[in-house]
């Protein structure tokens, strides 16, 4: 939770009055270290402001272009990374591809008609 910079003033102003960090800690349910760190930057962090260092981007896009249905183990073995990272970087890139029946590797093709043709009869 994000305290307000109002509040955060209020409490290093209670400070600046004679109140020990200790003390306002107390008073108002913080930890030291926060009061510290408020003492610092009054600000609160609008991010992460920090390029990724395991997955570059522009590898990670190409190989999306050039095999649109892999999985995310696939794409981690040829990246030499986790699936998880995969995961947390295509969700940072904002791609999401949905697999279809037709595109699947799981699914035949025989298959799939087989379904479509059960559906239709009924």
């Amino acid at each position: 939770m994000t305290y307000s910079i109002d509040y955060r003033k209020q409490v290093l102003s209670s400070i600046n009055n004679g109140m020990t960090v200790r003390e306002a800690a107390a008073f108002y349910e913080l930890s030291t270290s926060t009061i510290h760190s408020w003492k610092l930057t009054l600000a609160p962090k609008s991010g992460r402001h920090k390029a990724p260092t395991k997955i570059p981007d522009d590898a990670l896009i190409e190989d999306v272009k050039r095999y649109p249905d892999a999985y995310h183990y696939e794409r981690a073995r040829r990246l030499n990374c986790s699936k998880t990272g995969i995961h947390h970087a295509l969700k940072r890139l904002g791609i999401s591809q949905k697999k279809e029946l037709s595109t699947s590797k799981s699914v035949s093709d025989q298959k799939r008609l087989n379904k479509k043709a059960a559906s239709i009869i009924i």
